[in-house]
């Protein structure tokens, strides 16, 4: 990965620009499973007020987020999304390292995740990074992959 990082919590004049990002980069899943993923549908508008989203900018352009729910005992990855031009640089494995540091910083030492069962590719992904496969839920259109990931509290 070369160039200069910046990440920045996502405010309310963001939610298009997350919007746009997001559909971007899950617009290759459409064709596999035959609608739009969940990420795509969301209310950015609403997200940003109650969601931690994080944007993720390469040398000033928008190549990345991370959309997380913190809660009482784990902080849950709702959507990490790359832009399709800025894949395969390491962008990912960034977002995901950045979410692990705030959950230990938060006091927690567990980070959780869900995915579609079809999108093969992720769930290797948050494998080869240490997540575990904790069950897998039949929904009306697919399956759920249910993921999660302990991480050593400091201190321990």
């Amino acid at each position: 990965m070369s160039g200069r990082i910046e990440l920045r919590r996502a405010g309310a004049a963001d939610a298009p620009a997350v919007r746009a990002l997001t559909r971007e980069a899950y617009a290759k899943w459409v064709p596999l499973i035959g609608r739009e993923p969940k990420p795509m549908v969301a209310d950015y508008a609403e997200a940003v007020k109650h969601h931690h989203i994080d944007m993720l900018y390469l040398d000033d352009e928008l190549a990345g987020l991370i959309e997380m729910i913190l809660e009482s005992d784990h902080l849950l990855i709702e959507n990490l999304a790359v832009a399709p031009a800025f894949q395969e640089r390491g962008l990912g494995r960034h977002l995901l390292a950045h979410a692990e540091a705030l959950t230990v910083s938060l006091g927690h030492n567990e980070i959780r995740l869900y995915t579609n069962q079809r999108f093969a590719e992720n769930v290797a992904f948050y494998l080869r990074r240490g997540f575990r496969l904790d069950r897998e839920e039949p929904v009306a259109n697919g399956v759920v992959v249910h993921m999660s990931k302990r991480l050593a509290k400091p201190g321990s």
